[in-house]
């Protein structure tokens, strides 16, 4: 009797051998390990920015250097919204990590530095065009009947 299972069956080990044996045939890659340095140079550099700008209380800045021997020094602030300046001066280096020491400077302003604006806001004219006069609707609106259910009626429970 002819049983298509097994078939399929059959065909898909025949399938996987096949696969199984050309896999076999190609030869296996070969990679080549990839040669890490020991240690990197270190890059020199020094770089500083300062943004102030009174008008809109900004006032930061940043700068940092480092040597060849990869230990690097900086510190940067920013004008908080109290009035301080809070400033963290940090070092870094290849064995010790980052290390920093923040401090702040001035006084506590317990009232906002924000002031208005000395200009008044312009006063703007009415508009000039005259607003359209939409016409009631031409139909007659449907009317519409609320449903009417009859009251829930509830058995007062019987307590043993």
């Amino acid at each position: 009797m002819y049983d298509p299972a097994r078939l399929y069956q059959g065909v898909f080990i025949l399938v996987a051998f096949i696969a199984v044996a050309a896999s076999q045939s190609y030869p296996k890659p070969s990679y080549n390990t990839p040669a890490y340095k020991d240690k990197y140079e270190y890059r020199p550099y020094s770089f500083d920015w300062t943004v102030k700008d009174d008008p809109s209380y900004n006032d930061y800045g940043h700068q940092q250097n480092t040597d060849a021997s990869g230990n690097t020094q900086g510190s940067y602030r920013v004008l908080l919204p109290d009035g301080r300046v809070q400033t963290v001066s940090y070092t870094v280096t290849p064995y010790g990590g980052y290390n920093a020491d923040v401090t702040y400077s001035g006084e506590y302003n317990y009232k906002p530095a924000y002031k208005a604006p000395a200009y008044k806001a312009p006063a703007y004219p009415a508009p000039a065009y005259k607003a359209p006069a939409y016409p009631a609707p031409a139909y007659k609106a449907p009317a519409y009947k609320a449903p009417a259910y009859p009251a829930p009626a509830y058995k007062a429970p019987a307590y043993p």
